[in-house]
């Protein structure tokens, strides 16, 4: 078992609505989020004592924070590195620091006005290039949805799919987010049909194949075994949280590797998962998986086990991910 079983828990949540223009900064409503999880918990400001955010919440400093919500002081508080799928990773920091006693009660959060304020997904690039990025402006790799293409693309080609395969991840991930009211797509969801009839964005990826950029913000409080147990809600134990990397890693461009149709930082990670938890996909009955592209949604299946690689699509035919 990891180190972290049994010491450490979510306690609260809290989260925005999600939109096309929040109309806040995000500040506020990284506060907003805080906020609601601290009553989710039963919990108060004061009893925070650690902070871990995303890198992409530079423009939210700790000791704004700290301000804003009349903090004493922070025992400890950190940043993640990388784009969405390393959101969980928060929770993985917090919870390593609390069972270290690094902190009691932590807060992890993001908050993006990603759609109103900043488009990552628009072609920005001009002026000087530098790094990885040097390699693939120049050529018209600028986008994330033309360099998740170059995965899809390598994937269907291999593996005999047509771009069905990825039209059922879409209308699977709009259904379920139909029923949110939280969400952007609530009581919107769309056919496979509608995925066939989108436009292309980069061939092989349509406009409902590609990440929704999106106003929002998410808090989870991780607190210690002692202080979860005097929360006012269930506690959810944290068993075991990994990360992962894998070899010639860029940012959503690892192409220098011997195959693009599985993920080695996912493969990594899943095999230390199941190992510091001591479960195997047999045991999980709910699964949570980042759709941001439709692609890397099928590769992720497969390497956490969930379908043989390659064969993630027969089992969204098969209704096996359905609610």
């Amino acid at each position: 078992m990891s180190g972290i079983a049994s010491r450490a828990a979510i306690v609260g949540v809290g989260q925005t609505e999600f939109s096309k223009n929040s109309g806040r900064s995000t500040l506020r409503m990284a506060l907003e989020t805080i906020m609601e999880a601290l009553d989710d918990a039963g919990l108060k400001p004061s009893d925070i004592d650690g902070v871990v955010k995303m890198a992409s919440n530079r423009e939210i400093e700790e000791t704004d924070l700290a301000r804003a919500l009349g903090l004493r002081n922070l025992r400890f508080f950190g940043e993640i590195n990388y784009g969405g799928g390393a959101g969980s990773a928060t929770v993985a920091h917090a919870a390593t620091a609390v069972a270290a006693g690094q902190a009691d009660v932590v807060v992890t959060f993001r908050s993006l006005n990603e759609r109103s304020e900043r488009r990552f997904g628009e072609s920005t690039a001009g002026g000087g290039i530098a790094g990885w990025r040097a390699y693939y402006i120049p050529i018209g790799l600028v986008t994330p949805a033309q360099w998740m293409a170059i995965f899809g693309r390598r994937y269907l080609h291999e593996f005999g799919h047509d771009t069905d395969a990825f039209g059922m991840v879409t209308v699977l991930s709009r259904r379920n987010a139909a029923t949110n009211p939280h969400a952007m797509m609530y009581q919107r969801p769309i056919t496979i049909d509608d995925h066939r009839n989108a436009e292309w964005i980069a061939e092989p990826l349509r406009l409902l194949d590609c990440c929704l950029d999106t106003d929002g913000a998410s808090c989870a409080i991780v607190a210690s075994a002692e202080t979860a147990r005097r929360c006012s809600g269930t506690p959810v134990w944290i068993r075991a949280a990994t990360q992962g990397m894998g070899s010639a890693a860029e940012t959503m461009t690892s192409w220098q590797r011997g195959s693009l149709t599985h993920l080695e930082e996912h493969d990594a990670a899943a095999q230390d998962l199941y190992r510091a938890a001591e479960v195997t996909p047999d045991d999980i009955d709910v699964l949570l998986v980042y759709d941001h592209f439709t692609p890397m949604v099928l590769m992720t299946l497969e390497a956490y086990g969930f379908a043989e690689r390659g064969r993630a699509p027969d089992r969204f035919r098969e209704g096996f991910f359905d609610l």
